[in-house]
C-alpha cells in the first residue's frame, strides 16, 4: 500500500521537514510550486499542504501521516495522534499584556483574549478553570490591544522583541511548548508507517550522536567504557601493539569534545569523531 504523507508547503517548518525526509532517503520536490510528488522507489506519495490544514487531512484519514507543529495539531482538534517529536520548529506560547498591568493568570478572568490559536488557548483556559472571551485573529495580534479589540493576547514568543516594541510583556506560566511532530490518525499503524517512522527516527538519532574511535591500553578500558558506554556497549578490537585495543562507540554529539579530553587524560590516543548520517536502533 502506498503511504500518503503531508508535508508543510511553506513557513518555518517547510524546509526543515523536507531536509529530514531527504536525509531519510526519500525524494523531495525541487520546485516550490509542486504540490504532489511520487516517490515510486519507496512507495510513498508526498502532498505539500498548508501547515494548518495537515492535521485535518490526517485526522480524517485522507492522508496517512503528516509533519506539522504540535500547536497546529492541538489547535485543530483533529482526530490525529503525535507519533514522533522531530526536534525543530520549537516555540513557546505565552499570555502577554501591557507592561506592569498583568502578573498572574487570575487577572485574565473575564478578559478578552486575542490569538491565532483559539483551540490551544481555550483548552488551556478550561484546564485552569478560567472564564474569558477568546477571539481568533490571523497574524499581528500584538496590535489588537492598542486597537481596543482585546485586553490580553496569547501568542508565540521567541525573542520577545516584537512584544516589547508593542509595549507588552509576558506573564503567567507557559501555555504550550511546541515543536515539529510526526502525526498519524488515531488507531492507524501498519508496516509501511513503521518503516517510515523508523527511517525518520534513525535520522533524528544520527543527528544527535557521533561515532567515536580511539585506541587505549586494555588496563584502562573499563574506566574509558564507563565514560562512553555507547548504546549496547563499545565495539572492542585488539591492536597489533601489545596490551592495546581499538574502541568504537556511539556518543552524544553534545559534550563529545569534553569526552575526548577526558579519554585523552585516561591515556586514549588517536581519538576520532565522525558523523553518522542514518541508523537503525
Amino acid at each position: 500500500m502506498t503511504l500518503r504523507i503531508a508535508v508543510p508547503n511553506k513557513g518555518a517548518l517547510s524546509q526543515a521537514a523536507s531536509d529530514i525526509l531527504r536525509e531519510a532517503g526519500y525524494r523531495q520536490r525541487t520546485d516550490s510550486k509542486e504540490l504532489v510528488l511520487i516517490d515510486a522507489e519507496n512507495d510513498v506519495e508526498f502532498f505539500y499542504l498548508r501547515p494548518r490544514d495537515i492535521a485535518l487531512y490526517v485526522g480524517e484519514g485522507t492522508l496517512d501521516v503528516g509533519i506539522t507543529g504540535r500547536d497546529l495539531l492541538l489547535d485543530s482538534g483533529a482526530k490525529a495522534t503525535e507519533a514522533l517529536q522531530l526536534g525543530f520548529g520549537r516555540s513557546r506560547f505565552h499570555f502577554a499584556g501591557p507592561v506592569g498591568e498583568y502578573t498572574s493568570l487570575d487577572q485574565i478572568q473575564g478578559k478578552r483574549i486575542a490569538t491565532s490559536y483559539v483551540g490551544v488557548v481555550k483548552g488551556f483556559l478550561d484546564e485552569h478553570g478560567i472564564d474569558a472571551t477568546v477571539t481568533r485573529l490571523d497574524g499581528a495580534v500584538e496590535t489588537s490591544i492598542q486597537l481596543g479589540v482585546a485586553d490580553v493576547i496569547a501568542d508565540v514568543v521567541e525573542t520577545g522583541s516584537t512584544l516589547r516594541a508593542a509595549g507588552l510583556a509576558t506573564f503567567g506560566e507557559v501555555i504550550l511548548e511546541s515543536e515539529a511532530v510526526m502525526i498519524t490518525r488515531d488507531g492507524a499503524d501498519g508496516a509501511e508507517f513503521e518503516i517510515f517512522k523508523r527511517r525518520v527516527d534513525g535520522v533524528m538519532v544520527a543527528r544527535g550522536y557521533v561515532m567515536m574511535d580511539y585506541d587505549i591500553e586494555r588496563t584502562n578500558l573499563d574506566e574509558a567504557a564507563a565514560l562512553a558506554p555507547g548504546l549496547e556497549g563499545p565495539t572492542i578490537s585488539p591492536l597489533g601493539k601489545e596490551g592495546w585495543v581499538a574502541v568504537r562507540v556511539m556518543v552524544p554529539r553534545a559534550g563529545s569534545q569534553r569526552l575526548m579530553d577526558e579519554l585523552y587524560s585516561l591515556g586514549a590516543r588517536a581519538i576520532l569523531l565522525t558523523d553518522i548520517h542514518a541508523c537503525r536502533l
